[in-house]
C-alpha cells in the first residue's frame, strides 16, 4: 500500500496525514476511528514505514529498505503492536509496552506503538495509556484504532488527533473484490453486505457467497413456481446450508436484495439491479408482483432479521417466513 492508493479510498484522512507529513507537523498520538475494513490499519503501516523508512522519496516510504520490509512482517523493534488479549486490552499489556517504551530505541530514537481495537481497552489499561500520552516519551507516535470511538474514555480522544475513516462505497470495494480475483458477480452481491473488504474476501472463500446466492435464487423460485415445495427446499437446502445464525443473517440480506433489485426493475432502475445474471426472472418477478406485494415481502424479511436477533428458533422462523412470502 502506498499513500497514492489509499488516497483514492481514504481521502480525507489520508490527505490530514500527509499533509502533516510535508510539514513535519505530526501530532504524538493518533486515533483511527470508522468501521472495519476501511483501512485504517493499513494507514498506521504506512505511516510507520514513512516514519522509519531509509530512502524515502519525499514522504513516500521506498518499501524495499530494511525498516519497510520488517514493519509489513511484524519484526520491527521499534514498533509495537498491541491487539485484544481474548476480549479486551489487559492493563498487563500496557504495562508492558510502557516497560519497552522505557529502554532507548532499538536501532534509533523513534518508537511506535499502534493499539488495535483500542475501544477494548479495560479501565484499567485506559488509564495506563493516558499517562502515556499525556507524557510522551521522546520521538515516539502513537495509534489506536477503534471502531466505537464512543466507547473510548474522553481523556484518551482529547490527548489524541482523531481522524475519520469512511466506509468503501460500493463501486470502490466492487473494483478492490475484483482486483483480488473475485467474480463481478459476487462481488456486486458482496458490497451489498458489508464495506469490510476482508470481510468481502471470506464470504467468497472457497464460493460461499455464490453458493448461498444459488440457495436463495432456488428458494425464491420454489416461492413463485412451486410454492408446495419450497418448504422442502427450505429444510434440505436453505437449513443445512445457512446453519449458523450470522449466516442465516446474510441468506436474508440476500432475499431483500432481490426483492430490492425486483422493484428497482419495477421503477425502471434496472442499471441499479445487483442480481446482474439473473436479469430476466427479476423481470418476470417485476411483472408479476405488485408494489404493494414486494414493499410487503420486504417488511416480513426486515421483520425475520430483527427475530433472529432476538433468538426466535430459525427454523421457526424461515417457516413463518415463507408463509408470508406466499400470501396473495
Amino acid at each position: 500500500m502506498t499513500w497514492d492508493i489509499m488516497v483514492k479510498t481514504q481521502p480525507t484522512a489520508v490527505r490530514m496525514l500527509t499533509n502533516s507529513l510535508k510539514k513535519d507537523r505530526l501530532a504524538h498520538a493518533y486515533i483511527f476511528e470508522g468501521p472495519k475494513g476501511t483501512g485504517k490499519k493499513e494507514v498506521a503501516k504506512t505511516l510507520a514505514k514513512t516514519f522509519f523508512c531509509e530512502n524515502k522519496s519525499g514522504i513516500a516510504p521506498c518499501l524495499s529498505c530494511s525498516n519497510c520490509k520488517r514493519i509489513d512482517s511484524g519484526n520491527h523493534p521499534d514498533v509495537h503492536v498491541i491487539e485484544t488479549d481474548g476480549q479486551t486490552i489487559k492493563v498487563d499489556q500496557i504495562r508492558h509496552l510502557k516497560k519497552e517504551f522505557s529502554y532507548r530505541g532499538m536501532e534509533s530514537k523513534k518508537k511506535v506503538y499502534i493499539v488495535e481495537n483500542a475501544e477494548k481497552m479495560t479501565t484499567s489499561a485506559a488509564n495506563s495509556i493516558l499517562k502515556f500520552l499525556e507524557e510522551p516519551d521522546g520521538d515516539s507516535l502513537a495509534v489506536l484504532t477503534t471502531t466505537q470511538l464512543q466507547r473510548m474514555i474522553k481523556t484518551i480522544i482529547s490527548r489524541s488527533q482523531v481522524l475519520t475513516f469512511a466506509p468503501l462505497v460500493p463501486e470502490v470495494l466492487v473494483k478492490k473484490l475484483i482486483e483480488y480475483g473475485i467474480s463481478a458477480t459476487d462481488a456486486k452481491i458482496v458490497s451489498q453486505i458489508t464495506f469490510d473488504l476482508e470481510e468481502g474476501i471470506q464470504l467468497c472463500h472457497e464460493n460461499w457467497i455464490a453458493q448461498a446466492r444459488a440457495k436463495v435464487i432456488q428458494l425464491i423460485n420454489e416461492i413463485s413456481l412451486r410454492p408446495k415445495y419450497s418448504f422442502i427446499t427450505l429444510q434440505e437446502g436453505w437449513m443445512t446450508f445457512f446453519k449458523e445464525k450470522q449466516d442465516m443473517q446474510i441468506g436474508l440480506d440476500l432475499l431483500m436484495i432481490w426483492y430490492r433489485d425486483v422493484l428497482r426493475f419495477q421503477v425502471g432502475q434496472q442499471e441499479q439491479i445487483v442480481y446482474i445474471d439473473q436479469e430476466s426472472s427479476i423481470q418476470e418477478h417485476a411483472l408479476s408482483l405488485s408494489q404493494k406485494k414486494l414493499g410487503s415481502n420486504l417488511q416480513a424479511v426486515m421483520s425475520a432479521k430483527r427475530r433472529l436477533d432476538a433468538n426466535t428458533a430459525p427454523q421457526l422462523l424461515m417457516e413463518q417466513l415463507l408463509l408470508r412470502l406466499q400470501e396473495g
